[in-house]
């Protein structure tokens, strides 16, 4: 045996006297497509027949596809949050022109009073928000741990409860006042969910209420 064939890489393919470069198939090339797709250089097949129909994430037995109420506070709370500085920093906005023209301001003092009205309703206004989707959340969460599930039932009571604390050191009227807004509120999204559903399960896009 010689050092030749030693330093030589182990090859499973037979060799000739001389090198030659192997010719490819003529049916597989890297730019070569078929049914409009393009196919693996290095297999000689489609890649979309590797494609299955199973779902993308594996979800463990009795686990709901959708996510809970804990998931969603995080993206409710935020959403809040945003929401209500966009409408106070326009309602600010608005007061603010009413008040310098008002007041006949111009220059910097218009601009300082400006920035002012906006940041200090903007502020005001998503913090409220905040607090309300703190307040919701933080029920919902608790009403889905205690009972078990996460239905409407959890959504009414959770808006019921957020309004009578929120109003609850306003006095006893405000506080049934702030109830009341809160049951009306949740109880409209639960009948919009529900027409919703329905439209969907009917194959109609438009909502139909019952």
């Amino acid at each position: 045996m010689s050092d030749d064939y030693l330093s030589k890489p182990l090859s499973l393919t037979p060799t000739t006297g001389h090198d030659e470069p192997r010719p490819m198939r003529s049916n597989v090339t890297s730019a070569s497509t078929t049914f409009g797709a393009p196919i693996s250089p290095y297999l000689n097949y489609d890649p979309r027949f590797l494609q299955q129909a199973q779902p993308e994430f594996i979800f463990p037995e009795g686990a709901t596809k959708q996510r809970g109420r804990f998931e969603l506070a995080f993206s409710q709370i935020g959403s809040s949050v945003m929401i209500g500085a966009g409408i106070g920093g326009v309602a600010g906005f608005y007061n603010g022109m009413r008040t310098t023209k008002a007041l006949q301001q111009t220059g910097k003092l218009w601009r300082t009073q400006m920035l002012n009205h906006v940041m200090k309703q903007g502020s005001g206004t998503a913090n409220t928000l905040g607090t309300l989707a703190v307040m919701y959340s933080g029920f919902g969460v608790l009403l889905q741990a205690v009972r078990g599930e996460d239905d409407d039932i959890n959504t009414v009571v959770a808006g019921t409860a957020t309004g009578l604390l929120y109003k609850s050191t306003a006095g006893l009227r405000k506080c049934a006042f702030g109830g009341a807004v809160g049951l009306g509120i949740s109880g409209l999204y639960c009948v919009l969910q529900m027409a919703r559903a329905n439209a969907a399960s009917n194959g109609n896009s438009g909502l139909k209420f019952l």
